[in-house]
């Protein structure tokens, strides 16, 4: 049974969001006593009881058979953090530490993200992951060869997202610079501005064509050029803090606990998530909303991070359902708003302001 969040009467909100952070800090299931005492509505616990009841029939709570109180369930989560949460304000020294970052002289998005990454395990207790998303239907803009001795080569390969990549390619026959300056021309006339799901067979044909039959050259060349589109395409997860996951008795299971390492390790369940989300704003997966089967006992939240109106990678953290949604909501919504503003123009004096 379910209900439009809009149907609720404000005393079962006010419940809700009592339970919801009372669990969030102890982690225990939330009896009608503890309302009571807590002094957060002046009702009986009678009525408290029976708002209790009414909020597990509509899916919001849940009661473990081994206790009298009640739970958050998925539902419950997500009301509470679309309607119900209390913005998070940061302390002076959390704010410090992301200016910190935005100090240090990293030109590399790759270095960026990794050391956001950190920052966002650190401020939140949770494990903390930077991503580059997959970069879908790269193409190279440009190719060149450069000579290095009669049976070898570097291919110099021109991404479209800006990317420059090299690959030492080994040959069979002996080359010659005329070779080379063939190759590259007939590289660039045919295969430039195509991802790797376009070149297609008669492509290549015309290309053993161009270069006199060689195919075995042909085939070198192209296994370099599938290598790398498929390496800009993958996407990359950095992932800090594994270990404070630990801390929580919902990873104490250890084949729960290993199989979202698994999805940790394998990233391409995560990048896909995170690489299919529109918008600027900090998004929230709990649980089964996610198409990733391992989370779905976790939560993963991740901010995007945009330069000059492009998304270029995401911050986040993953741990329990029971997670403090308000303070790490806040932390990545300021981190990766930062990290944007620093990607998007040079801003040579950044942080000088941030010293007082």
């Amino acid at each position: 049974m379910s209900v439009h969040h809009g149907e609720l009467s404000e005393r079962k909100k006010l419940i809700l969001k009592a339970i919801v952070e009372a669990h969030i800090q102890g982690g225990e299931p939330i009896g009608s006593k503890y309302i009571t005492e807590s002094k957060q509505l002046s009702c009986s616990s009678a009525t408290i009881r029976n708002e209790m009841a009414e909020l597990e029939a509509l899916g919001y709570l849940e009661q473990p058979h081994t206790s009298a109180g009640r739970i958050p369930s998925k539902q419950g989560y997500r009301l509470y953090v679309d309607t119900l949460l209390e913005e998070y304000a940061m302390t002076a020294k959390e704010i410090a530490q992301i200016n910190q970052l935005m100090k240090i002289k990293m030109s590399e998005l790759d270095q960026i993200l990794e050391k956001a990454s950190k920052v966002a395990s650190s401020l939140t207790n949770y494990t903390g992951f930077a991503i580059k998303p997959r970069a879908h239907a790269v193409t190279v803009t440009k190719y060149e060869a450069a000579m290095i001795d009669p049976h070898s080569f570097i291919l110099i390969i021109v991404a479209s997202n800006g990317a420059v990549k090299t690959r030492n390619v080994i040959t069979e026959g002996e080359l010659s610079e005329r070779v080379l300056a063939r190759l590259s021309a007939a590289l660039n006339e045919l295969v430039v501005g195509l991802d790797a799901g376009q070149i297609s067979l008669p492509i290549i044909i015309a290309l053993e064509n161009r270069m006199s039959g060689d195919t075995v050259l042909v085939n070198t060349v192209m296994k370099s050029i599938y290598e790398v589109l498929s390496e800009l395409d993958s996407g990359e997860l950095k992932v800090s803090g594994l270990d404070r996951l630990l801390q929580y008795p919902e990873f104490s299971d250890a084949e729960n606990l290993g199989e979202l390492l698994g999805a940790l390790e394998r990233k391409d369940d995560i990048l896909d998530l995170v690489s299919d989300s529109d918008g600027e704003n900090v998004s929230v997966v709990i649980g089964s909303e996610s198409s990733v089967k391992v989370i779905n006992n976790s939560t993963l939240v991740f901010k995007p991070i945009r330069s000059n109106g492009r998304t270029v990678g995401a911050v986040g953290v993953i741990g329990p359902l029971r997670m403090d949604y308000a303070r790490v909501l806040a932390t990545l919504d300021n981190l990766g708003g930062n990290i944007s503003y620093l990607l998007s123009e040079p801003h040579t004096s950044k942080g000088e302001d941030h010293d007082g």
